[in-house]
């Protein structure tokens, strides 16, 4: 009989923010994958990036501009980094807690490309911010580059670039061989690196995919069983931050358009794990989506907490 599948996005709780925190966050998140590793699931990591590729990106253009002989780092290159020092704590923070459980089975990390269209209407209205804060002499150098800036008042610029959505995934064929031999995979962390297709050449865009809807066609490809969306809330809820706040428990596929419909999602947030839960469920049989914390993760498994996204 063939084990059930999970896919696990990763929210920036389970990972931290600096180096010290990410090596105690991952201790913990490490945990609960093992937890359903031992109850029998063969399991798929997506995480997200935003502080690491953020730190990153920032270090390696100050130093390019103090330091003569070295270039400052694009943003695909900036993600190529981060998925390869998170995926590093993650996946000995996993393996060490497996072999405390006496399981010894691989954990790998995957470089993962994401292709993007270079059409896509978000490169004309770019969303995620980047980097520290500059000043306006800054800004309008990068302005002069080519790249988008925008002020927050009081504190300063910051770079914004676009989120396209992933269209495919370049090395889905390695991840499908891991997980077929049952073994643990770290893949397309941050949503991937984004890359557009010139010919036969892959070229590095400057992008961030947004990670969950990553993660639901990471589930997709690989025919996942459960799409866990785990985030900083226990539920999904209606009226967020409203006095008639009301966490939803369990939702069909319909009752889910509606709400998205009314507006009930915020755009940044909860919105894309929601959108990528319905684009899941719905091109596939017996699938569901769950969206929780990373606390109530295996009580949300069994329908005793989180959100619920059935058919």
């Amino acid at each position: 009989m063939a084990k059930k599948r999970i896919v696990m996005a990763l929210g920036h709780h389970a990972l931290g923010t600096n180096l010290p925190e990410q090596k105690e966050a991952v201790g913990a998140t490490a945990k609960v994958v093992a937890d359903f590793i031992q109850e029998g699931w063969q399991v798929a990591l997506v995480h997200s990036n935003a502080p690491q590729v953020g730190m990153i990106h920032t270090a390696m253009n100050e130093f390019g501009k103090q330091h003569d002989g070295y270039s400052m780092a694009p943003m695909s290159v900036c993600s190529a980094m981060s998925q390869g020092y998170i995926g590093y704590d993650l996946q000995n923070g996993i393996r060490s807690e497996m072999v405390r459980r006496g399981i010894y089975k691989p954990v790998a990390t995957i470089l993962t490309q994401v292709t993007v269209d270079t059409y896509d209407e978000a490169f004309y209205t770019p969303a995620k911010t980047i980097g520290r804060y500059m000043t306006a002499q800054e800004a309008e150098e990068e302005e002069a580059k080519g790249n988008y800036v925008v002020e927050e008042p009081g504190k300063g610029f910051r770079r914004i670039v676009a989120s396209p959505k992933p269209v495919a995934i370049v090395e889905i064929d390695a991840i499908k061989a891991l997980m077929d031999a049952d073994q643990i995979v770290i893949a397309c962390g941050g949503g991937g690196i984004p890359v557009m297709e010139q010919g036969c050449n892959l070229k590095g865009a400057s992008a961030i995919i947004e990670k969950d809807l990553a993660s639901g066609l990471l589930a997709k490809e690989i025919d996942a069983d459960v799409l866990m969306i785990l985030t900083s809330v226990d539920n999904v809820t209606l009226h967020y931050k409203t006095e008639n706040q009301k966490p939803i428990y369990h939702m069909t596929v319909e009752e889910a358009k509606i709400f998205v419909q009314e507006g009930h999602f915020e755009l940044a947030s909860m919105l894309p794990k929601i959108t990528a839960s319905l684009d899941f469920i719905e091109n596939g049989k017996g699938r569901k989506a769950v969206i929780t914390s990373l606390a109530k993760a295996r009580e949300s498994i069994a329908g005793q907490a989180g959100t619920t996204i059935e058919p």
